[in-house]
């Protein structure tokens, strides 16, 4: 039986990290540094060891950073400058892409078990999206997730509280949601239209180590911890 996995990652990199000036004045978020490296050379590397092809989405001195990711060797760079988070699900050529994709955030520093969530993935038949949860964190602000006996997603919420949030990870197949959904640039606005037809789902696995830089505060303590577990 041959082995099921995904093949194309987005790491979504175009916010300007307002709560991050002075430093954002002259770099993007993505490039903050984290240890030897950067936000995002951090993320693609990990992306890398599992994930075929890795799309980044630039907005905020996207020169900058497009020049930084190609030396990275990724698949594309896609330009979403004054767009929503969404826009390229439906703007980009990977609105064909007839697949499941990892949707991930630059500002997420995380493990994830790629092969176990996949195969999670393929096993729910396959929704149009898949959110991967995570333990509400003191200090770190989260969409609640509210789901039924069956992983089901019926509500995302900032005010009706739940034991797990949106972690900023998820699979999508963005072919699926061009089908099923209209348009939106807005990630909030197209899990909506995918609660109201049953095709969002979440992973009952949920992140172990998992921190969200926001701002200044936040990037020191990240960089205090050591390289081999960032």
């Amino acid at each position: 039986m041959a082995i099921l996995k995904i093949n194309h990652a987005v790491v979504m990199a175009a916010g300007r990290g307002m709560r991050m000036r002075p430093l954002t004045d002259s770099i993007p978020k993505a490039m903050a540094p984290i240890g030897q490296s950067t936000l995002i050379a951090n993320g693609i590397n990990k992306l890398k060891n599992s994930i075929e092809n890795v799309h980044i989405t630039v907005g905020y001195k996207g020169a900058m950073l497009s020049k930084h990711v190609i030396e990275k060797d990724v698949s594309s760079v896609i330009n979403t400058e004054s767009k929503g988070n969404a826009w390229w699900v439906y703007n980009s050529l990977l609105k064909n892409l007839q697949e499941p994709t990892w949707v991930l955030t630059c500002d997420n520093i995380v493990d994830l078990d790629f092969q176990a969530l996949s195969e999670e993935y393929f096993d729910k038949e396959c929704p149009a999206c898949m959110i991967v949860p995570v333990k509400p964190i003191s200090g770190i602000e989260g969409d609640y997730i509210i789901q039924d006996h069956a992983n089901k997603i019926l509500e995302i919420s900032r005010t009706n509280v739940s034991p797990i949030y949106c972690s900023g990870i998820q699979v999508i197949n963005p072919a699926k949601i061009n089908m099923i959904t209209g348009e939106s640039d807005n990630f909030n606005e197209v899990w909506k239209q995918l609660i109201s037809q049953n095709e969002i789902i979440c992973a009952e696995k949920k992140l172990e180590k998992w921190i969200s830089i926001d701002d200044m505060n936040q990037l020191n303590l990240a960089n205090t911890v050591s390289d081999d577990t960032i």
